[in-house]
This record gives C-alpha cells, sequence and structure tokens, in this order.
C-alpha cells in the first residue's frame, strides 16, 4: 500500500509499505480522507520526543474511512460502515482514563504520532483503541473530507466547554486559521451576540469572511484593546479564545475581558516563551475565569462529529486544497505556506 512516512526532520515520502495483516482482534480502514495538521508540520520541522531519531512513523491524525475488514473476533464493527478515528489512546486505568478524559492520561498514546497513523491507504486499529471506542461509526451524506475534520473540531468543543458562551455573550477569538473558523461557527451555534475575529495577516483574515464574523481586526494595523471596546460599549468581551502561539495575545487577554468573562488558552506556546506576565488582579477583581484547554475526549469527538454529520458546522468550507498520497510532499508546502485554511489528502 501507499504510505506517507515521515523519516526524520525535513524528510517526508511516500513510499511502498507493507499493507498491516489483520488478526481475530482487529479491525482494518480503508482510509478515504486525512487532513494536514499543525502538529504533523511541527514534527516534520522540528520531530518529536515519540519518534526517536533513526524510526519513522506514519503520521496522520485526522482521517476517516471504510471499514474493509473486521477479524472474527470483533462483534460491534463491519464491513462497510464510514469511521470516524479519535486519535488519542489512554492506558484505560489511570484517574484521567476513568474520568473519561482519556486525552489527559499521563501514558496516552497518540495515533499519528506515537503510533501509526493515517497518511496511508489502510489503518489497522489498535486493539486498545477499538476497546475504549476510538472507532466512532457515521452515517449520512457528508463527504469523508467534511468528517476527516471531526477531531480538530472536538478540541474546539472541549473548549467552547471550558467558557461556556451564552446567548447573548460578545465573543473574541484570536487566531484565522482553521481552527479559528471552527471557534467561530461554534461560538455563533452557542447564541454569541457578535464574534470578533482577529489576525495580523490580512489573507487569513478574507478567509473568514465566508463564515460570517461580525466583527474582523487586523491587530497589525489596530489596536486589538481599543476595537474590542469600542465594538462592547467599553465593557470588553465576554469570551475570548486564544488561537494562536502568541504570549503577547494571553497576557493582552485579561485586559480586553468583561467582569465575569472567560477566556481559554487555547494555543499553546513555544518552548522558551512559556512565561506569560498577566495581571492576576484583573483576574481576581473581575471576576475571570482563566482556562486552558488541549486536545479532545471521545465525548467531545462523537460531539464534533454529530455537529458536521448534521450540517451544524461546515467543515467543507475550511478545506482549501486536496491532494492524492502520492504528492504529500506538495501537500505539507502547500500548508506551510499558509496559504489556505486545510489540506486533505485524499485516497
Amino acid at each position: 500500500m501507499h504510505a506517507a512516512v515521515y523519516s526524520g526532520i525535513g524528510k517526508i515520502e511516500c513510499r511502498e509499505v507493507e499493507k498491516p495483516a489483520l488478526g481475530a482482534d482487529d479491525v482494518l480502514i480503508k482510509v478515504k480522507a486525512a487532513a494536514v495538521c499543525g502538529t504533523d508540520l511541527r514534527i516534520f520541522k522540528s520531530g518529536h520526543f515519540a519518534i526517536k531519531e533513526g524510526q519513522e512513523r506514519i503520521l496522520g491524525h485526522e482521517f476517516c474511512g471504510e471499514i474493509s475488514e473486521v477479524g472474527s473476533n470483533v462483534k460491534f464493527y463491519r464491513e462497510g460502515m464510514q469511521v470516524s478515528i479519535a486519535p488519542n489512546v489512554g492506558c484505560g486505568v489511570c484517574r484521567y482514563c476513568r474520568m473519561g478524559a482519556i486525552h489527559m492520561c499521563p501514558e496516552y498514546v497518540a495515533i499519528g504520532i506515537s503510533l501509526e497513523g493515517g497518511f496511508a491507504e489502510y489503518f489497522k486499529v489498535p486493539q486498545k483503541a477499538l476497546l475504549q471506542g476510538n472507532l466512532v461509526p457515521f452515517t449520512g451524506s457528508i463527504s469523508f473530507a467534511e468528517a476527516a475534520l471531526a477531531e480538530p473540531l472536538a478540541c474546539c468543543c472541549n473548549a467552547l466547554e471550558s467558557v461556556k458562551t451564552r446567548p447573548g455573550d460578545n465573543v473574541l477569538i484570536v487566531g484565522a486559521g482553521p481552527m479559528g473558523a471552527l471557534h467561530m461557527q461554534l461560538n455563533k451555534l452557542a447564541g454569541s451576540n457578535k464574534v470578533m475575529i482577529a489576525d495580523i495577516s490580512e489573507s487569513r483574515l478574507g478567509l473568514m469572511k465566508k463564515f460570517k464574523p461580525d466583527v474582523i481586526i487586523n491587530n497589525s494595523q489596530q489596536d486589538l484593546k481599543e476595537v474590542v471596546m469600542e465594538q462592547t460599549d467599553g465593557i470588553g468581551a465576554d469570551v475570548i479564545i486564544t488561537a494562536c502561539p502568541v504570549p503577547d495575545i494571553q497576557r493582552q487577554s485579561v485586559e480586553m475581558a468583561a467582569k465575569y468573562s472567560r477566556i481559554n488558552l487555547f494555543g499553546g506556546l513555544p518552548k522558551g516563551k512559556e512565561h506569560v506576565p498577566i495581571n492576576t488582579n484583573l483576574i481576581h477583581y473581575n471576576g475571570i475565569i482563566l482556562t486552558g484547554t488541549t486536545g479532545a475526549s471521545l465525548a467531545h469527538h462523537e460531539f464534533a462529529l454529530g455537529l458536521i454529520v448534521n450540517g451544524k458546522i461546515d467543515t467543507n468550507s475550511i478545506i482549501s486544497k486536496r491532494f492524492k498520497i502520492d504528492d504529500i510532499k506538495d501537500a505539507f508546502d502547500y500548508t506551510m505556506s499558509g496559504e489556505g485554511l486545510k489540506t486533505i489528502i485524499e485516497f
């Protein structure tokens, strides 16, 4: 089968590899669509601690497909089922796994990072992932490419749960990437009064127009706090999501926040820039709730997939370009250019 194999920093190529052998307890998926994620790009550019020097890995953790083979001991899954894959696999016995938060398990492994992933024609589901419920069936008229974005949407659903956006809230999202587009749609769906999207890239902000933000802010040309205060009658934003890896935006978030607001630090910061001076008195006296989320639980994944299947969230409009697996290098180059939003590999 064809697979995109990462073999070291700056090295990824499509090559012929052996198709996974099916055991009695296994499920084999014919991958139909996989999305390129920022994590894939970071691994490509800088490596990952879970992939030791000299090791190779099939990347890809945002993907879906159709079950092509089922082992004789597998009872629930059937050939022909359309399935989405939640990539984080917990140990199953720790406190966080028992809470349903497998993505917070200290020993979790990730498909497409610690384990072989979805940039391949076929994917064998690890048995532990099968038993934990990481394989989520779906039906409906959506395309596989649309369903492949359930994983990033699930991460945004996790963030939404933390900020608890309510009808009438004024929302600020900083970061006009694919995650920003998903956050925007989710917060509109939650009944927000006004959704503001900010970024320093005029081209990225232009791509956001299709999702109908109420306010677009280029914070390389405008004072972000000033615009937010103007748009909220001097009150500040009720919900702020920092969907960008920028320390100063995290610092500034508490200064733009209304009393009793909720802030989600969604974008992680680069190594060496983690320490951000935040005015904690603003948090204290204004009753601000400051949160952070990473990844998603199985419940978030299933919820996100349902939103896509039922047409509540538009993931098709986030897809900018499609490639075949043989063109994986071109797909990575295009994604790194920042020209579009989401790149899809179709099989």
